[in-house]
């Protein structure tokens, strides 16, 4: 078995899966509740950051470095997203006047 750092022996992993699964239901909600373009923008973040969370603290508990690394990588891909996403909200504030969602089934016809 590896040997484990002193970050993990501090912060039980319990607290990171449970601090990580609030944020993602809180995200989750946030998408399903919201109508707001950049709140639910927003909200998948916050999704994609408590899974982010998770799995660095499952590379540091397991004392592997892999994890960390693919955190990263998600990361980048999370920041090209936010770009087009918020590249496709401004688009439809100018058309629109409004970043309401359900604007997007008359942009539809």
């Amino acid at each position: 078995m590896g040997e484990v750092n002193s970050f993990t022996q501090a912060v039980p992993l319990e607290y990171f899966i449970i601090l990580s699964s609030i944020l993602f239901c809180l995200g989750v909600l946030g998408v399903l509740i919201r109508k707001n373009a950049i709140i639910i923008l927003g909200c998948v973040e916050l999704m994609l950051n408590s899974v982010n969370l998770m799995l660095a603290a499952f590379s540091s508990y397991k004392g592997d470095g892999n994890g960390q690394i693919l955190v990263f990588f998600i990361m980048v891909v999370a920041a090209a997203e936010v770009a087009v996403g918020l590249a496709i909200i401004a688009m439809l504030y100018r058309n629109t006047k409004s970043v309401d969602i359900s604007i997007f089934n008359k942009l539809r016809g």
